[in-house]
């Protein structure tokens, strides 16, 4: 009997002694500041092209900041200018980014100018595509390259978590959002130890990027959206309709993105692939305004500050041309990620059911939209639902979307995800 009950009883999870995790303190500390400084650098920098290419070119030309003629003229001179970069730079600024999620490849140190010069230049041009891809890439190649030599008793998978966990810090300006992304990845492999175990030095790097990034950027998702209070049935309704849309209008492009994507690899050359989808590129943003260029979340923030400031009407064609710019983007070689634009696109839904249905309140549609529209964009819940709730700060939301996020996940679980392999074919 007795050996009968040892046999039942659970096995219990070591945990990794203190002494072992302090030795990692300091690499990761020192990874967050570095990754958190180089997307500054990235983002400070490419703002300051954009000033120059969006306001001083066009003022002194004497033409609209945001006429028509001038985004054809910068998204088709973008296409040009990253083209040739993917073309001559040494390392032709990585893979093709349709091939590559938040789970950044290793990349050769020859790689990592070329592909930072042409985030920068993306973002600075008006594509609709954020500077999470890119540069996660850029620092995971040089954590590993300079962690290496540095440490080179250091386990070399070591480094990879680190730098992607800062970057992700530094992104959203909290450790959380790391953590969420990190427990994901650590629930699909077979990890030793407890799972706080696990986190300790990938939290330390995020902790070192986001306080880096707060010091410096003091960054902020809050969209100063009219408070729900307390929620009732009809706001728990709405925001399971809104996310279920969200995420169904999400999967049409990912339903889509295989054959865009094929579309543009026909043309074969990045001088041909790059510059036409510029091209397609300004005809969406006159067709949607300036405000569905760029990553979005600057344009986000201008929407939110007036809910009621644009039609029902105008709000979807907001949507649908930010998701096909988000699209094409994504498909003819741009380099970039695709969650700022998909929560500008989130936005736009919510407060379109806003204006539709009066009784949605804009909190409540705006964080439902984002929520289902990123579940089915990049397939992360937790990250999901951690941006959805951010940009409203209202406890009582987080209720309403956990709720909400259960039905638009059996929508979009087990279908393609907007991510290609080699061969153009969607994973699952």
């Amino acid at each position: 009997m007795v050996q009968d009950s040892a046999q039942q009883a659970p096995s219990v999870t070591p945990a990794t002694p203190a002494r072992a995790l302090l030795p990692a303190i300091l690499p990761a500390l020192a990874v967050g500041v570095i990754s958190s400084l180089l997307l500054v650098g990235v983002e400070v920098a490419a703002e300051e092209l954009e000033d120059v290419l969006w306001r001083t070119v066009p003022d002194a030309l004497g033409i609209g900041r945001y006429s028509v003629a001038w985004m054809f003229v910068m998204l088709f001179a973008t296409g040009v200018a990253v083209g040739l970069v993917v073309w001559k730079v040494p390392g032709h600024a990585g893979p093709d980014p349709a091939t590559v999620g938040l789970d950044a490849p290793i990349l050769p140190p020859v790689v990592l100018p070329g592909l930072l010069l042409a985030a920068a230049l993306m973002l600075a041009g008006g594509p609709s595509l954020g500077p999470e891809n890119p540069i996660i890439a850029v620092n995971v190649g040089l954590a590993v390259w300079l962690g290496g030599r540095m440490l080179p008793r250091a386990p070399g998978r070591i480094w990879p978590a680190l730098a992607e966990a800062a970057t992700i810090g530094a992104l959203f300006g909290t450790p959380v959002a790391a953590a969420l992304v990190i427990s994901e990845v650590l629930a699909r492999q077979e990890t030793r130890g407890l799972l706080w175990d696990n986190l300790f030095a990938p939290l330390t790097a995020a902790t070192a990027g986001s306080l880096t990034v707060a010091l410096i950027d003091h960054p902020s998702f809050d969209l100063n959206l009219p408070s729900i209070g307390r929620p009732g049935w009809s706001d728990l309704l709405a925001a399971i309709v809104v996310a279920s849309a969200g995420a169904l209008l999400g999967m049409c492009a990912v339903r889509a993105f295989p054959y865009v994507h094929g579309a543009f690899r026909r043309l074969r050359h990045p001088m041909l692939m790059l510059p036409a989808g510029g091209i397609v590129l300004g005809g969406l943003g006159a067709l949607g305004g300036h405000l569905t260029l760029f990553k979005g979340l600057d344009e986000i923030a201008e929407l939110a500050h007036d809910p009621d400031g644009w039609s029902a009407g105008e709000f979807a064609v907001m949507t649908v041309v930010k998701l096909g710019a988000l699209l094409v983007a994504a498909s003819c070689g741009f380099r970039g990620g695709r969650i700022f634009p998909a929560v500008f696109v989130g936005t736009a839904l919510g407060l379109c059911a806003h204006a539709l249905v009066s009784g949605v309140h804009p909190s409540v549609g705006v964080s439902a939209g984002v929520l289902g529209v990123l579940l089915a964009i990049t397939r992360q819940g937790w990250i999901s639902l951690f941006v959805a709730a951010v940009l409203v700060a209202s406890p009582g939301i987080i209720a309403l979307l956990c709720v909400a996020s259960l039905p638009a996940w059996l929508l979009v679980t087990g279908r393609p995800q907007m991510q290609l392999r080699q061969d153009g074919t969607s994973l699952r």
